[in-house]
C-alpha cells in the first residue's frame, strides 16, 4: 500500500496547516486522543482565541453598562463596521458592498425583497435541484408571497441522467433558451451535497445576458474557495459564518450587494433602526436616510456577542490568506481522493464530487451504495473517532478543512471507511 499512516504523518510534518489555532474535539472511539474532524462543512471548529475575545466583550458590559456603546475597547455602536473589511476581502468585494448581519436564510429573504420582483412573463426563480432545503423553502415562500404558484414559479435545474453534478454549459443553455421567463437565478456557489464548485462568473454572465437578476448562496463557498464578487458582478450574495468560517453554531451571516445597486432609488428593501445613516441615527427622525452601502439592508441593532466570534475568525483568514488556504485545500483534498482510490478501490463507493480540483472545494462526497449513511457515520465516530457528515440515504461528506485538518485525519477516514463499509452493507 502506497499510502500509509506513517506517510500521512510525514506529510503533516512538511505541510502542517494551522491546527494549533483551534480546539480539536476528543475522539469518541479508536486509539487516538483527538477526533479526525472532517465535518467543517457543517460546523467549523472553535478558534482558541474566541473565548478570550468573547469574554472581553462581556467584561465591557459588566464594567460600562450602556456606555459600552462608545467607551468599550471595541465600541458597540460601530462594532459591525470592524467586520466589514475582513468580510469584503474574504469574498472579493468592496467594503461598501458587504455587511455582516442576521442569519443566512433571513438575509436571502431580505435580499429577495429587493431582487425578486416578478412581473409580466418574468416570474421564475431558477435554483439547482439539489439546493439546500432552506433555500428551496425560501424561494417557494417568496413565490407564494407574490401570489404565484411555487410549483410553476420555482424551476429546479437537474443534472443529466446518470450524473450527479450540474454542467455549466447546461445552465448556460437553459438560460439562453428559457431566460426570458427567469426573474431570478439563485444557485449555491458550492453545492452542499456534492461539493461541486459552480462556475460563478460564467453563470452570472449568462444570467445577466438573459435579462435575469443573479444571486448566490455562498454558505459552502465563503472561506472555502477564493471569491471575486465585485469583479464577477452578481447582483447579490449571502453566506453563513459557522461552516468554513468557524464562528460558532448559528453565527451571524454575511451579505454582498453589488455597488451598482447601492445608490439606486428604484431598489426596494425593508428598513429599520440600523438601515439609516449612522451620522444622523440619533436625530430620531421618522424617515430613514439609508447610506449608499450594504449597511442599508440592515434592519436591527447588531448582536454584539454574536459579532465577536466572526471578528476573531476573519482575523485568522486575514492572517493566513485565501490563496494559501486554497493551495493547501487542493493538496489535502487530492490526497484524500487518492486514499479513497487506493484504500477502498474494490469497495462499493462512488465519489460524486468532481475530480477536477478547479470544480470543487474542501469536500469529497462519497456514495456508499446500499445501507444507511447515518449508520455508517455513527460507526466511524464511535469506533474510530472519525467525525464526518452524513446525508441520507447514502452520502457521507468528508471535508478536509485546510486551516485545521491534517493528512492523518484523511488517512484515518479512508482507513475506517474501508474497515466498516462492507459490514454496514
Amino acid at each position: 500500500m502506497t499510502f500509509t499512516e506513517a506517510g500521512a504523518r510525514r506529510r503533516d510534518a512538511a505541510d502542517p496547516g494551522h491546527r494549533a489555532l483551534f480546539h480539536i474535539p476528543p475522539a469518541d472511539g479508536g486509539p487516538h486522543d483527538e477526533a479526525a474532524y472532517l465535518a467543517g462543512n457543517s460546523l467549523g471548529l472553535q478558534p482558541r482565541a474566541t473565548r478570550a475575545d468573547l469574554l472581553g466583550d462581556l467584561d465591557a458590559w459588566a464594567r460600562l453598562g450602556v456606555e459600552g456603546h462608545l467607551e468599550a475597547d471595541r465600541p458597540w455602536l460601530p462594532y459591525h463596521e470592524s467586520l466589514t473589511g475582513g468580510a469584503a476581502r474574504l469574498v472579493g468585494a468592496l467594503p461598501a458592498e458587504v455587511v455582516v448581519m442576521n442569519s443566512l436564510t433571513v438575509n436571502l429573504h431580505l435580499l429577495m425583497v429587493s431582487f425578486y420582483r416578478p412581473g409580466g412573463a418574468r416570474t421564475q426563480i431558477l435554483i439547482e435541484d439539489s439546493a439546500f432545503p432552506s433555500d428551496s423553502y425560501a424561494v417557494r415562500s417568496q413565490a407564494r408571497f407574490h401570489g404565484l404558484d411555487p410549483d410553476e414559479a420555482v424551476v429546479r435545474l437537474r443534472p443529466r441522467p446518470g450524473e450527479d453534478t450540474l454542467r455549466t454549459e447546461d445552465v448556460v443553455d437553459h438560460l439562453a433558451r428559457e431566460g426570458d421567463r427567469v426573474a431570478l437565478l439563485l444557485l449555491g456557489g458550492v453545492n452542499y451535497l456534492t461539493g461541486e464548485l459552480m462556475d460563478i462568473p460564467a453563470i452570472t454572465r449568462a444570467g445577466h445576458a438573459a435579462g435575469a437578476l443573479v444571486g448566490w448562496d455562498l454558505a459552502h463557498a465563503a472561506g472555502n474557495v477564493p471569491l471575486a464578487l465585485h469583479e464577477w458582478g452578481p447582483d447579490f450574495a449571502a453566506w453563513c459564518s459557522y461552516k468554513y468560517l468557524n464562528s460558532g453554531p448559528g453565527a451571524l451571516a454575511g451579505v454582498f450587494v453589488h455597488e451598482r445597486h447601492l445608490a439606486d432609488p428604484a431598489v426596494q428593501r425593508f428598513e429599520g433602526w440600523w438601515s439609516t445613516d449612522p451620522a444622523t441615527r440619533f436625530e430620531m427622525t421618522p424617515v430613514a436616510r439609508p447610506p449608499a452601502s450594504a449597511d442599508a439592508w440592515q434592519v436591527s441593532n447588531p448582536p454584539i456577542y454574536a459579532m465577536g466570534p466572526v471578528r476573531t475568525s476573519l482575523e485568522i483568514f486575514d492572517r493566513v490568506g485565501m490563496p494559501a488556504l486554497r493551495a493547501r485545500s487542493e493538496r489535502l483534498t487530492g490526497y484524500l481522493e487518492q486514499l479513497l482510490d487506493e484504500v477502498v478501490p474494490a469497495r462499493p463507493i462512488t465519489v460524486v464530487t468532481p475530480r477536477d480540483p478547479a470544480r470543487r472545494g474542501s469536500q469529497l462526497s462519497v456514495r456508499i451504495g446500499t445501507g444507511s449513511a447515518h449508520r455508517l457515520a455513527k460507526r466511524l465516530r464511535h469506533e474510530y473517532g472519525v467525525i464526518a457528515d452524513a446525508r441520507e440515504p447514502d452520502i457521507v461528506r468528508a471535508a478536509p478543512v485546510p486551516l485545521y485538518s491534517s493528512y492523518h485525519d484523511c488517512w484515518r477516514f479512508a482507513d475506517a471507511l474501508a474497515r466498516t463499509i462492507e459490514e454496514v452493507r
